[in-house]
């Protein structure tokens, strides 16, 4: 028979090398004294994790090398072994190539054959689509355990040869905003294990006739030396939007499971920079809720944010306590949500 309720049984999460500080970025990228105050000010993010090293520009870490130790992590904190596992999902942004898919390559090294893998390539709320995908998947009763992964590397795009003095604030953004990372989580339909209940997960695209907020190019060979950006971001926009959109989620979710916002004893926000987190806290107004957030210290690490709310809402909830995560993607505008309840 298949089962009503899908339980998260452990989270495990990976962070490249040790935090990196703005003064550390102003250095490699030479810029001043004002660059840092503007940091500072406007994105209030104090530390990220980057797969690079800054000296040298190489990447020592892949997104399947993070992937794979978040993966392990989370198999051996509930107990589970890689022949337990039914399916895999994992969402990204940024995988390592277009082929083979990142998910496949992380299946690989952990040992897991002869299973369906699914890849999501999207960016913020990526890490929930592949939770409901999983979820979903789990209650159809077909599969009984599937793990869950969602990572980015994003310093593979740093150019430290560029002289980037002169890029509009679109562009310079995405080098102070974002850091690398990765999480993964063990769902099963086994009611008689399991952190926390999935009560709701759903994800939505609203970006109908909408402009992008942010995009990202991928470059072949034939034109990696042209004149596209290869990041841009309309920070505005997204400080405009996000907000309400976040409120909207949290609406959506306790309207269907007919609670209120004092029902919730955890919020895991949207975590689009240290500046911003805050302002979207105090939109959503769940004032009886401890605030779940780590993009000050992580950067923004894009599908691996939600497994690291996770990881630090888990250590810290006892049963019976709710916790609601909202996420929102903005290159083409994905409504993201779930809630969980400790068991």
């Amino acid at each position: 028979m298949p089962s009503s309720e899908i339980r998260i049984l452990s989270v495990g999460t990976a962070l490249p090398g040790e935090p990196v500080d703005t003064a550390m970025l102003a250095k490699a990228f030479r810029m001043d004294a004002l660059w840092q105050q503007w940091v500072d000010t406007f994105i209030e993010t104090r530390t990220r994790h980057l797969a690079t090293d800054l000296g040298t520009g190489e990447q020592y870490c892949s997104l399947a090398d993070l992937a794979t130790s978040a993966a392990e992590r989370a198999l051996a904190a509930s107990g589970t072994s890689v022949d337990d596992i039914d399916l895999v999902v994992m969402g990204t942004a940024m995988p390592d190539m277009l082929m083979p898919a990142t998910v496949n390559v992380v299946a690989d090294r952990l040992g897991v054959n002869n299973v369906p893998t699914y890849q999501l390539q999207s960016g913020c709320s990526g890490a929930v689509q592949a939770i409901e995908l999983a979820h979903d998947l789990l209650s159809t009763g077909r599969y009984r355990t599937a793990l869950v992964i969602g990572g980015e590397v994003t310093a593979k795009h740093f150019d430290l040869k560029r002289d980037l003095r002169a890029l509009p604030p679109g562009q310079l953004v995405n080098l102070v905003l974002f850091g690398d990372g990765a999480g993964a989580a063990v769902l099963s339909r086994d009611a008689d294990s399991g952190a926390a209940a999935i009560r709701r997960v759903f994800t939505r695209l609203t970006g109908l006739g909408r402009e992008s907020g942010q995009s990202l190019e991928w470059y072949g060979a034939a034109d990696r030396g042209g004149e596209r950006n290869p990041a841009s971001e309309n920070y505005k926009m997204i400080e405009d939007s996000v907000p309400g959109m976040a409120v909207e989620i949290l609406e959506e979710l306790l309207d269907d499971l007919g609670w209120k916002r004092a029902d919730i004893d955890y919020l895991l926000p949207p975590q689009l920079s240290g500046r911003m987190t805050p302002r979207i806290v105090e939109r959503l107004a769940v004032p009886g809720a401890e605030e779940v957030s780590v993009v000050d210290v992580t950067g923004n690490t894009g599908n691996s944010l939600p497994f690291l709310q996770l990881e630090k809402a888990f250590a810290e909830m006892a049963p019976g306590e709710r916790g609601l995560c909202v996420a929102v993607e903005s290159s083409k505008w994905i409504k993201a949500g779930l809630v969980f309840e400790r068991i």
